[in-house]
């Protein structure tokens, strides 16, 4: 939502966001300038932490995400949190060639070897791996401050937080839509995951916790789909964002979802705000 679009209603919503209380700030990485939103959002912030949810480590050289880091940290605080993503293999080799995407595991530890040996360094305490899987978890563990977890359920973030640790940082994301009604909410939600239902780590995740290839076909089956988006009123939202919490997220990422996904959800970050920022 704030990757995207004219950028200065993105600061402007930056601005509000951080003023509303909302204390993390998470963009994607899908291809093109990342480090310019990064440092457009910090400037018109100044409390709230600005993540990457996720630096894609096929679209961007160790050694770049690091000097960029330090030179941003060095603009606006520490306030950068990066977060590093592995990507998918459908999305890598129609982006770049095919057979690029090869050896996650081993990929993500040469990036972070790069990341440990670049002129400045960017620390292991300022980094996460977007993991799902436990070879990744490890990772996570062991070089880096945490893990986000993307599209899971709670019992999927208790997973990520045994995976990590007692002391790692767990930042969850938790799509939701501001809708009560059944079948509209359902449709926002499927409008949003019928990328991802097509991405083998994301399925094989969810097959991990007993989904079957039923539930992710066709849109996703209802059960599958309010599993992975809270939708309903305020406290309906803040209900599902503290099972995050009570299964170990130290963070809960929102995603606000809308029938529109190109427009910023104002409104709606308006409206959820007095209820999730003091949850």
């Amino acid at each position: 939502m704030l990757r995207y679009g004219d950028p200065g209603q993105i600061a402007a919503a930056a601005t509000e966001l951080e003023a509303l209380g909302y204390s993390a700030l998470w963009i994607p990485d899908v291809g093109g300038d990342l480090f310019g939103p990064l440092a457009s959002l910090l400037a018109a912030t100044t409390t709230a932490t600005i993540a990457t949810g996720i630096l894609n480590v096929w679209m961007h050289t160790p050694e770049e995400t690091a000097t960029e880091h330090t030179r941003l940290t060095a603009e606006h605080g520490p306030r950068f949190l990066c977060g590093i993503g592995i990507s998918h293999r459908p999305f890598i080799d129609h982006v770049n060639a095919p057979g690029t995407y090869q050896r996650p595991v081993e990929t993500m530890a040469s990036y972070l070897d790069g990341l440990d040996a670049a002129p400045t360094p960017l620390a292991a305490g300022n980094r996460l791996i977007a993991a799902l899987g436990p070879k990744m978890l490890e990772l996570a563990r062991t070089r880096t401050a945490g893990t986000h977890p993307y599209l899971v359920t709670p019992e999927l973030t208790a997973k990520a937080r045994a995976g990590i640790g007692p002391d790692g940082l767990v930042a969850s994301e938790l799509g939701v839509v501001l809708e009560t009604d059944p079948t509209r909410a359902r449709e926002i939600a499927r409008l949003h995951l019928r990328t991802y239902l097509g991405l083998p780590n994301y399925s094989n995740n969810w097959k991990r916790q007993g989904f079957t290839d039923d539930d992710i076909a066709d849109g996703g089956s209802d059960w599958l789909v309010d599993a992975l988006v809270a939708w309903g009123d305020e406290a309906a939202i803040v209900a599902r964002v503290q099972e995050h919490r009570d299964a170990g997220a130290d963070h809960v990422c929102v995603q606000v979802l809308t029938s529109d996904p190109t427009a910023l959800p104002v409104d709606e970050w308006r409206v959820l705000a007095p209820a999730l920022v003091t949850a």
